[in-house]
Protein backbone atom coordinates (compact mmCIF):
# COMPACT_ATOMS: atom_id res chain seq x y z
CA UNK A 1 0.00 0.00 0.00
CA UNK A 2 2.90 2.42 0.81
CA UNK A 3 6.09 2.92 -1.35
CA UNK A 4 8.26 3.35 1.08
CA UNK A 5 9.91 1.30 4.10
CA UNK A 6 9.01 3.84 6.84
CA UNK A 7 5.46 4.33 5.73
CA UNK A 8 5.36 0.57 5.53
CA UNK A 9 6.46 0.03 9.08
CA UNK A 10 3.71 3.05 10.20
CA UNK A 11 0.72 0.74 8.81
CA UNK A 12 -1.84 1.08 6.22
CA UNK A 13 -2.70 4.11 7.67
CA UNK A 14 0.20 5.95 7.22
CA UNK A 15 -0.23 9.06 5.36
CA UNK A 16 -3.74 8.97 6.08
CA UNK A 17 -5.07 11.87 9.40
CA UNK A 18 -7.16 9.96 11.85
CA UNK A 19 -9.80 12.39 11.27
CA UNK A 20 -10.07 12.72 7.25
CA UNK A 21 -12.52 9.62 6.70
CA UNK A 22 -12.11 9.88 3.20
CA UNK A 23 -8.97 9.21 2.73
CA UNK A 24 -9.44 6.27 5.13
CA UNK A 25 -12.56 4.62 2.89
CA UNK A 26 -9.69 5.60 -0.14
CA UNK A 27 -6.94 3.77 1.29
CA UNK A 28 -9.27 0.78 2.94
CA UNK A 29 -10.83 0.65 -0.71
CA UNK A 30 -7.60 0.44 -2.47
CA UNK A 31 -4.97 -0.60 -0.11
CA UNK A 32 -3.30 -4.07 0.97
CA UNK A 33 -0.93 -5.29 3.72
CA UNK A 34 1.06 -8.17 2.91
CA UNK A 35 0.55 -9.92 6.28
CA UNK A 36 -1.50 -8.86 9.90
CA UNK A 37 -0.05 -6.89 11.94
CA UNK A 38 -0.93 -5.30 15.40
CA UNK A 39 -3.08 -2.28 13.69
CA UNK A 40 -4.07 -0.93 17.00
CA UNK A 41 -1.11 -0.96 18.81
CA UNK A 42 0.60 0.40 16.06
CA UNK A 43 -1.74 3.03 15.14
CA UNK A 44 -1.28 4.64 18.89
CA UNK A 45 2.65 3.77 18.50
CA UNK A 46 2.94 5.87 15.13
CA UNK A 47 0.34 8.83 16.81
CA UNK A 48 -2.23 8.08 14.09
CA UNK A 49 -4.47 7.43 17.12
CA UNK A 50 -4.29 8.42 21.16
CA UNK A 51 -5.60 4.86 22.08
CA UNK A 52 -6.56 1.77 20.75
CA UNK A 53 -10.68 3.11 21.15
CA UNK A 54 -9.70 5.94 19.22
CA UNK A 55 -8.43 3.65 15.98
CA UNK A 56 -10.72 1.55 15.91
CA UNK A 57 -13.79 4.58 16.34
CA UNK A 58 -11.92 6.20 13.00
CA UNK A 59 -11.94 2.34 11.58
CA UNK A 60 -15.53 1.92 11.95
CA UNK A 61 -16.25 5.16 10.25
CA UNK A 62 -13.58 4.43 7.34
CA UNK A 63 -14.68 1.46 6.47
CA UNK A 64 -18.97 2.06 6.99
CA UNK A 65 -17.88 5.16 4.05
CA UNK A 66 -16.57 2.62 2.37
CA UNK A 67 -19.45 0.21 2.21
CA UNK A 68 -21.70 2.94 1.14
CA UNK A 69 -19.58 3.80 -1.66
CA UNK A 70 -18.67 0.47 -3.18
CA UNK A 71 -22.83 -0.25 -2.70
CA UNK A 72 -23.57 3.01 -4.10
CA UNK A 73 -21.40 1.92 -6.99
CA UNK A 74 -22.46 -1.25 -7.77
CA UNK A 75 -26.75 -0.07 -8.25
CA UNK A 76 -25.05 2.23 -10.56
CA UNK A 77 -23.61 -0.76 -12.92
CA UNK A 78 -24.90 -0.96 -16.20
CA UNK A 79 -26.74 -4.13 -15.14
CA UNK A 80 -28.27 -2.96 -12.73
CA UNK A 81 -29.57 -0.15 -14.31
CA UNK A 82 -31.37 -2.51 -16.74
CA UNK A 83 -32.54 -4.38 -14.04
CA UNK A 84 -34.56 -1.45 -12.68
CA UNK A 85 -35.50 -0.73 -15.97
CA UNK A 86 -37.04 -3.98 -16.92
CA UNK A 87 -38.65 -4.63 -13.99
CA UNK A 88 -40.07 -0.95 -14.19
CA UNK A 89 -41.68 -2.58 -17.57
CA UNK A 90 -43.16 -5.71 -15.89
CA UNK A 91 -44.86 -3.24 -13.20
CA UNK A 92 -46.17 -0.28 -15.75
CA UNK A 93 -47.73 -3.42 -17.29
CA UNK A 94 -49.37 -5.03 -14.45
CA UNK A 95 -50.57 -1.56 -13.07
CA UNK A 96 -51.80 -0.67 -16.78
CA UNK A 97 -53.60 -4.11 -17.23
CA UNK A 98 -55.39 -4.04 -13.71
CA UNK A 99 -56.66 -0.61 -13.98
CA UNK A 100 -57.64 -1.41 -17.29
CA UNK A 101 -60.01 -3.90 -15.60
CA UNK A 102 -61.18 -1.67 -13.00
CA UNK A 103 -61.60 0.72 -16.17
CA UNK A 104 -63.98 -1.63 -17.36
CA UNK A 105 -66.37 -1.97 -14.99
CA UNK A 106 -66.54 1.25 -14.14
CA UNK A 107 -66.60 2.30 -17.94
CA UNK A 108 -69.25 0.28 -18.39
CA UNK A 109 -71.76 1.88 -16.01
CA UNK A 110 -71.91 5.21 -18.21
CA UNK A 111 -70.96 4.37 -21.70
CA UNK A 112 -72.34 2.78 -24.37
CA UNK A 113 -70.49 -0.39 -26.50
CA UNK A 114 -67.13 0.39 -24.87
CA UNK A 115 -63.69 -1.95 -25.78
CA UNK A 116 -61.88 -3.44 -23.20
CA UNK A 117 -58.48 -3.39 -22.06
CA UNK A 118 -55.32 -1.22 -22.41
CA UNK A 119 -56.83 -0.67 -26.11
CA UNK A 120 -60.53 0.54 -24.74
CA UNK A 121 -58.77 2.88 -22.16
CA UNK A 122 -56.92 4.46 -25.08
CA UNK A 123 -60.60 4.96 -26.86
CA UNK A 124 -62.17 6.45 -23.68
CA UNK A 125 -59.09 9.30 -23.45
CA UNK A 126 -60.54 10.54 -26.34
CA UNK A 127 -64.06 11.21 -25.27
CA UNK A 128 -65.58 14.34 -23.78
CA UNK A 129 -67.30 13.86 -20.64
CA UNK A 130 -70.97 15.29 -19.40
CA UNK A 131 -70.64 14.85 -15.90
CA UNK A 132 -67.96 14.45 -12.98
CA UNK A 133 -68.39 10.78 -13.20
CA UNK A 134 -67.36 10.36 -16.64
CA UNK A 135 -64.75 12.90 -16.12
CA UNK A 136 -62.85 10.89 -13.64
CA UNK A 137 -63.61 8.07 -15.74
CA UNK A 138 -61.97 9.45 -19.02
CA UNK A 139 -58.90 10.55 -16.58
CA UNK A 140 -58.30 7.37 -15.42
CA UNK A 141 -58.46 6.18 -18.79
CA UNK A 142 -55.49 9.09 -19.88
CA UNK A 143 -53.56 7.53 -17.44
CA UNK A 144 -54.09 3.87 -17.97
CA UNK A 145 -52.92 5.15 -21.80
CA UNK A 146 -49.66 6.87 -20.31
CA UNK A 147 -48.69 3.83 -18.04
CA UNK A 148 -48.93 1.61 -21.21
CA UNK A 149 -46.87 4.00 -23.73
CA UNK A 150 -44.38 3.90 -20.34
CA UNK A 151 -44.14 0.26 -20.80
CA UNK A 152 -43.23 0.83 -24.32
CA UNK A 153 -40.51 2.80 -23.88
CA UNK A 154 -39.16 1.03 -21.44
CA UNK A 155 -38.98 -1.84 -23.51
CA UNK A 156 -37.79 0.00 -26.71
CA UNK A 157 -34.88 0.79 -23.82
CA UNK A 158 -34.25 -2.75 -22.41
CA UNK A 159 -34.29 -3.64 -26.09
CA UNK A 160 -31.45 -1.13 -26.89
CA UNK A 161 -29.17 -1.47 -23.70
CA UNK A 162 -29.51 -5.14 -22.93
CA UNK A 163 -27.18 -5.90 -26.24
CA UNK A 164 -24.18 -3.59 -24.49
CA UNK A 165 -24.67 -4.92 -21.39
CA UNK A 166 -24.72 -8.45 -22.17
CA UNK A 167 -24.58 -8.43 -25.96
CA UNK A 168 -24.01 -12.79 -26.09
CA UNK A 169 -26.84 -13.13 -23.77
CA UNK A 170 -29.47 -10.54 -25.50
CA UNK A 171 -28.02 -12.49 -28.85
CA UNK A 172 -29.23 -15.87 -27.67
CA UNK A 173 -32.07 -15.41 -25.40
CA UNK A 174 -33.66 -12.08 -26.48
CA UNK A 175 -33.01 -8.42 -25.06
CA UNK A 176 -36.19 -8.86 -22.87
CA UNK A 177 -35.17 -12.17 -21.39
CA UNK A 178 -31.67 -11.40 -20.97
CA UNK A 179 -32.76 -8.69 -18.65
CA UNK A 180 -35.14 -10.91 -16.65
CA UNK A 181 -33.09 -13.55 -16.41
CA UNK A 182 -30.22 -10.81 -14.89
CA UNK A 183 -33.44 -9.28 -12.37
CA UNK A 184 -33.97 -13.42 -11.17
CA UNK A 185 -30.04 -13.62 -11.02
CA UNK A 186 -29.17 -10.38 -9.16
CA UNK A 187 -27.28 -9.20 -11.83
CA UNK A 188 -24.51 -10.26 -14.30
CA UNK A 189 -21.88 -11.55 -12.42
CA UNK A 190 -24.49 -13.50 -10.12
CA UNK A 191 -25.66 -14.98 -13.53
CA UNK A 192 -22.43 -15.80 -14.41
CA UNK A 193 -21.41 -17.92 -11.76
CA UNK A 194 -24.50 -19.56 -11.62
CA UNK A 195 -25.38 -23.46 -12.66
CA UNK A 196 -27.07 -23.97 -16.20
CA UNK A 197 -29.02 -26.34 -13.84
CA UNK A 198 -30.15 -23.48 -11.94
CA UNK A 199 -30.55 -21.10 -14.46
CA UNK A 200 -32.66 -23.71 -16.47
CA UNK A 201 -35.30 -23.07 -13.26
CA UNK A 202 -35.23 -19.22 -12.70
CA UNK A 203 -39.10 -18.17 -12.19
CA UNK A 204 -40.06 -20.88 -11.22
CA UNK A 205 -39.26 -21.31 -7.51
CA UNK A 206 -42.75 -21.74 -6.58
CA UNK A 207 -42.76 -25.06 -8.64
CA UNK A 208 -39.29 -26.18 -7.29
CA UNK A 209 -40.60 -25.59 -3.68
CA UNK A 210 -43.12 -27.68 -4.06
CA UNK A 211 -41.36 -30.20 -6.15
CA UNK A 212 -38.41 -30.43 -3.10
CA UNK A 213 -41.60 -30.81 -0.33
CA UNK A 214 -42.71 -33.52 -2.52
CA UNK A 215 -45.97 -31.90 -3.69
CA UNK A 216 -44.82 -31.53 -6.98
CA UNK A 217 -42.98 -32.92 -9.79
CA UNK A 218 -39.58 -31.07 -10.75
CA UNK A 219 -40.46 -28.37 -12.94
CA UNK A 220 -38.54 -28.54 -16.46
CA UNK A 221 -37.79 -25.14 -16.72
CA UNK A 222 -38.57 -21.63 -15.80
CA UNK A 223 -38.64 -18.08 -18.12
CA UNK A 224 -36.74 -18.93 -20.20
CA UNK A 225 -39.75 -21.33 -21.27
CA UNK A 226 -40.96 -18.20 -23.57
CA UNK A 227 -37.63 -18.41 -25.54
CA UNK A 228 -38.53 -19.95 -29.12
CA UNK A 229 -36.05 -23.25 -28.79
CA UNK A 230 -38.38 -24.00 -25.51
CA UNK A 231 -42.09 -22.84 -26.24
CA UNK A 232 -41.89 -24.14 -30.31
CA UNK A 233 -40.27 -27.76 -29.23
CA UNK A 234 -42.99 -30.72 -28.61
CA UNK A 235 -43.86 -31.25 -25.12
CA UNK A 236 -42.19 -34.33 -25.13
CA UNK A 237 -38.47 -32.81 -26.12
CA UNK A 238 -38.92 -29.58 -23.89
CA UNK A 239 -37.02 -30.43 -20.95
CA UNK A 240 -34.15 -31.63 -23.33
CA UNK A 241 -34.47 -28.22 -25.16
CA UNK A 242 -34.73 -26.33 -21.77
CA UNK A 243 -31.27 -28.30 -20.67
CA UNK A 244 -29.72 -27.27 -24.00
CA UNK A 245 -30.62 -23.61 -23.98
CA UNK A 246 -29.46 -23.43 -20.30
CA UNK A 247 -26.70 -24.51 -20.84
CA UNK A 248 -25.39 -22.14 -23.25
CA UNK A 249 -27.08 -19.16 -21.47
CA UNK A 250 -24.61 -20.19 -18.20
CA UNK A 251 -21.94 -19.74 -21.04
CA UNK A 252 -23.36 -16.63 -22.64
CA UNK A 253 -23.49 -15.17 -19.18
CA UNK A 254 -19.59 -15.98 -18.17
CA UNK A 255 -18.14 -14.33 -21.77
CA UNK A 256 -19.87 -11.18 -21.21
CA UNK A 257 -19.11 -10.79 -17.61
CA UNK A 258 -15.39 -12.04 -17.70
CA UNK A 259 -14.79 -10.89 -21.53
CA UNK A 260 -17.52 -8.79 -23.01
CA UNK A 261 -17.10 -9.78 -26.60
CA UNK A 262 -20.00 -11.34 -28.71
CA UNK A 263 -18.69 -14.98 -30.10
CA UNK A 264 -20.87 -16.15 -32.73
CA UNK A 265 -19.74 -19.80 -32.62
CA UNK A 266 -21.73 -20.04 -29.17
CA UNK A 267 -24.66 -19.17 -30.53
CA UNK A 268 -23.96 -21.65 -33.82
CA UNK A 269 -23.61 -24.49 -30.95
CA UNK A 270 -26.75 -24.17 -29.63
CA UNK A 271 -28.74 -23.98 -32.63
CA UNK A 272 -27.12 -26.70 -33.73
CA UNK A 273 -28.34 -28.59 -30.57
CA UNK A 274 -31.72 -27.66 -30.93
CA UNK A 275 -31.78 -29.06 -34.45
CA UNK A 276 -30.91 -32.47 -33.29
CA UNK A 277 -33.39 -32.15 -30.90
CA UNK A 278 -36.13 -31.21 -32.92
CA UNK A 279 -35.08 -34.03 -35.35
CA UNK A 280 -36.47 -36.78 -32.82
CA UNK A 281 -39.58 -35.49 -34.02
CA UNK A 282 -39.16 -36.74 -37.30
CA UNK A 283 -37.11 -39.77 -36.24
Amino acid sequence: MTEDSDAADRGWFAGVDSGDAAAGTQTIGEGEAEQPRDWPGLAVETGFADTREAYYDALHEATVQAARESVHAEERADDRQLIHAVRAMDDTERVANELAERLDEWAGTLFEDVSTGVEGARELSDRHPANPFERRVVSLARRVTLLAEEREDLRSFVERRAPAVAPNLSEMAGPVLAARLLALAGGLEELAKKPSGTIQVLGAEDALFAHLAGRAPSPKHGIIFTHDAVRNTRPADRGSAARALSGKLAIAARIDHYSGDLRPSVHDDLEERMETIRARADG
